[in-house]
């Protein structure tokens, strides 16, 4: 039977911010069937009308790579959550003969590499790399992992190759590809999906530290890398396997309007929105990576004291769900503006950390209000954009200014302790630049209120 091929337009609307509608690009379908089958497409001699294109905002296929996109949060930046925990016992034991300045380079790079690498894996998702960044990302964060537990002590530079580089760049193929999924298959619950895969990463952030804990003892460091290591490979492999993308990639598609990008500078709202992330990421993972260092020199309790980390990310693993759900409804710079003011209170309050109660509720508070405040960064970008074909490299960008702060972060907050500890010269350095984190916030909020013409932003 001859083959026939029809072609009509798709035009779908995407929200943002679940109070704008804008439209998406339109792209042409070419549809080869048989002749029998034109019927279904119900051809007319004129042309035919546009059909929507929905984004089915659920379903087994959704929620199926929702469950698969947590399970890769869980193994890498899970694992990577966790440096609190190696902080404390490289500063006390394994690296006993750097400074924590030198230690927090590790931390530092790690934690940088998913933002500076945002725009490279965001182009090549983009362009329908999502598997290929993924199995190579997966690949080598396993390997660095694993060349981590053959470290020898004191042996700076085996470390920071393996933990900082490996894993880092291994994390930046990963993270946001992992996160950008969401995307493919929900619409009004964007949020809540999002949330629901970066709580993967507490629930890692939870495991690990205490498999660290209770196993170095009886396995020592090398051992216990490569028994909380083994958890990584089934995650990424089962995630990848129930993972599923859903859009045609960029160069299947028509060519949209093209972003310029030197518009972006000339927003006042667009430049403090980025002044805030960079402030803030030069506060916020101070207490990520230091509270167990913390507690141990102030003598509360040990077991409580190794707790500390995991507290933390159980806490951040439930609230940022709804962190992100309230982002849906009241608008994400409005719940972000409040949560790093609190995140700038909680850092303060560290001081009076002296006991085993007093840590519990510190570690609990700061969970919650940095894992929120994490969670909502992309979504507080996003909302800025003047069209979806804008979303990509306006995140991008501001992914790649907040990751110089994460870079020089824990590094000058090192610097700050010294080798005597002075805990109050990093505690207030870490609270002043929240405040002003959040005072950009505020003011980003503001004008992109007025331009919006609504409070829910």
């Amino acid at each position: 039977m001859e083959k026939n091929v029809v072609a009509f337009t798709v035009e779908f609307t995407t929200h943002n911010g679940g109070d704008e509608s804008e439209k998406g690009i339109a792209a042409i379908v070419h549809v080869e069937s048989e002749a029998a089958t034109l019927s279904e497409f119900q051809t007319q001699s004129e042309p035919p009308k546009p059909e929507a294109v929905t984004v089915p905002d659920g379903g087994f296929v959704a929620w199926r790579t929702v469950v698969g996109a947590w399970l890769v949060m869980l193994s890498t930046f899970g694992y990577v959550f966790a440096f609190g925990v190696q902080e404390d016992y490289y500063v006390r034991f394994y690296l006993a003969n750097h400074t924590p300045s030198s230690i927090g380079w590790i931390a530092s790079f790690q934690l940088t590499m998913p933002f500076l690498l945002a725009p490279i894996s965001g182009k090549l998702f983009d362009d329908g790399g999502f598997h290929a960044l993924e199995i190579c990302g997966g690949l080598l964060f396993t390997f660095s992992v694993f060349m981590l537990s053959l470290a020898k002590p004191g042996q700076y530079y085996q470390i920071f190759l393996a933990q900082g580089v490996g894993m880092g760049v291994g994390l930046g193929l990963t993270f946001l590809p992992t996160l950008g999924i969401v995307v493919h298959h929900f619409k009004n619950k964007r949020g809540l999906a999002s949330g629901i895969v970066l709580s993967g990463s507490s629930t890692g952030a939870t495991i690990f530290p205490i498999m660290f804990n209770h196993l170095i003892p009886k396995l020592g460091f090398g051992g216990t890398i490569r028994a909380t290591a083994a958890i990584i490979p089934p995650c990424l492999v089962v995630g990848n396997l129930l993972m599923r993308t859903r859009l045609p990639s960029r160069r299947n598609r028509p060519a949209g309007p093209s972003v310029n990008v030197k518009a972006f500078f000339a927003e006042a709202e667009y430049i403090w929105a980025i002044l805030g992330l960079f402030f803030s990421a030069l506060g916020v993972y101070f207490p990520i990576i230091y509270i167990q260092l913390f507690s141990v020199q102030h003598k509360v309790d040990n077991t409580l004291a190794f707790y500390s980390v995991a507290m933390m990310n159980v806490s951040g693993g439930f609230v940022r769900i709804l962190a992100n759900h309230l982002g849906d409804l009241c608008g994400p710079f409005n719940v972000q503006l409040t949560c790093s003011i609190c995140c700038g209170a909680v850092i303060w309050a560290m001081l009076g950390i002296h006991n085993g109660a007093s840590l519990v509720v510190i570690s609990i508070l700061y969970g919650a209000f940095s894992g929120a405040w994490i969670s909502l960064g992309f979504a507080c970008i996003a909302s800025m954009a003047r069209s979806p074909a804008e979303v990509g490299a306006r995140s991008g960008i501001a992914l790649a200014f907040m990751s110089l702060g994460v870079l020089v972060s824990s590094p000058i907050q090192g610097a700050l302790l010294g080798h005597t500890f002075t805990w109050i010269n990093a505690v207030a350095f870490s609270t002043t630049l929240m405040f002003a984190g959040a005072a950009c916030c505020a003011t980003a909020r503001t004008l992109l209120a007025r331009r919006k013409k609504t409070w829910r932003v």
